[in-house]
């Protein structure tokens, strides 16, 4: 007998299997998944289907019986938009081969995870835009560096100077050790294969596909950081705003986008600093590139504003108004008069 855990909203309900997965036992019919909005699970009487999320090139994880993908995307309900929204560090699972190298604090998981990223732009889909989100922790592989970024004291063969939150972290930014040792190459390699370059193809793929279809894409990249650094950053405990746009000094994408995010964030009241204390990470940079179409911005969120960063609790009313945000940034970015403003901008038709 397998026992199932099933999310299928703000519900956890329990589903039991026997060997040929018939339904013992069912609850929570009609139900609709947490990262598929509109989309039913169905479990009905005899029905030899287990409820599974799509697996890219065969890369899935068992859990509990249920087949997951280390990442997920949400294809836009109703008429697509050339807007991508990506959510790189949401997740918070480690499969069992990164467990057996990791010493890291369970807070920590969740402490440099961002907690509800995923869920605050969940209306992204609704909006036109495609949702990509991974469930794995960043401490398994931080899809948001280079897969050259690798320190020498984390990894064997890393070439470059001692960086602790590279490719592979090593120590948490509450300072504290995550790897019981140098990780072998080979296991680099794994988590390269299984997690980081399939994010990374679907990622490109889907800009390619907007790009073609609309003359350009925006790549929303969304983040959220703690109020206050913590002491595994340099610049000390300092107050930080509640909306950080990353754009490596307005490099990544076109003014008229940065302007909407700028804007439309001061018009919800929040206070904003652009590239302080996060210029844009991996993402950010290498897809980043008005001159061939594709525009990106990181949006770094202040957890203050929708979670107890403490207890990791999430705050209702906080959430929701950031959510909100989220749904209506989105909205705004795939807006008639900025679209028209990007598909007037001269580009060099070899580029496209």
């Amino acid at each position: 007998m397998v026992q199932v855990r099933v999310y299928p909203g703000r519900e956890i309900h329990t589903q039991r299997y026997c060997e040929s997965g018939k339904v013992r036992q069912k609850a929570g019919l009609e139900q609709v998944h947490p990262g598929r909005p509109g989309r039913p699970h169905l479990f009905e009487p005899g029905a030899c289907r287990v409820p599974a999320v799509p697996v890219p090139a065969g890369r899935g994880m068992r859990h509990s019986g249920v087949v997951l993908s280390p990442f997920e995307v949400v294809e836009p309900r109703g008429a697509e938009s050339p807007v991508l929204v990506e959510v790189p560090h949401a997740g918070v699972h480690m499969d069992p081969e990164s467990l057996s190298w990791t010493i890291a604090p369970a807070r920590s998981i969740g402490r440099d995870a961002d907690l509800y990223v995923d869920a605050l732009f969940q209306d992204a889909p609704a909006e036109g835009a495609t949702l990509l989100f991974s469930r794995m922790s960043r401490l398994v592989i931080d899809l948001n560096r280079s897969e050259a970024d690798c320190d020498g004291e984390a990894v064997e063969g890393g070439g470059r100077a001692p960086y602790p939150r590279g490719l592979i972290w090593r120590v948490t930014t509450d300072g504290e050790p995550i790897l019981i040792s140098r990780l072998p190459r080979r296991e680099v390699e794994r988590r390269l294969d299984r997690f980081y370059r399939p994010y990374h193809r679907s990622l490109s793929a889907i800009l390619a596909r907007k790009r073609e279809r609309f003359g350009f894409a925006i790549l929303l990249c969304a983040h959220s950081m703690p109020s206050q650094s913590r002491r595994g950053h340099a610049e000390g405990a300092i107050g930080r705003a509640d909306i950080v746009p990353g754009t490596r000094g307005r490099t990544t994408a076109a003014s008229a986008v940065i302007d909407v995010v700028d804007q439309h964030a001061r018009a919800c009241r929040f206070s904003v600093r652009h590239d302080d204390p996060y210029k844009g990470g991996f993402s950010t940079a290498h897809y980043g590139q008005p001159h061939r179409a594709v525009h990106a911005v990181q949006i770094e969120i202040a957890r203050r504003l929708y979670m107890d960063e403490q207890s990791l609790a999430m705050d209702g009313q906080g959430f929701t108004a950031v959510r909100d945000f989220g749904r209506t940034l989105v909205a705004r970015l795939t807006s008639a008069e900025l679209l028209g403003q990007l598909r007037s901008t001269p580009l060099d038709a070899r580029e496209i």
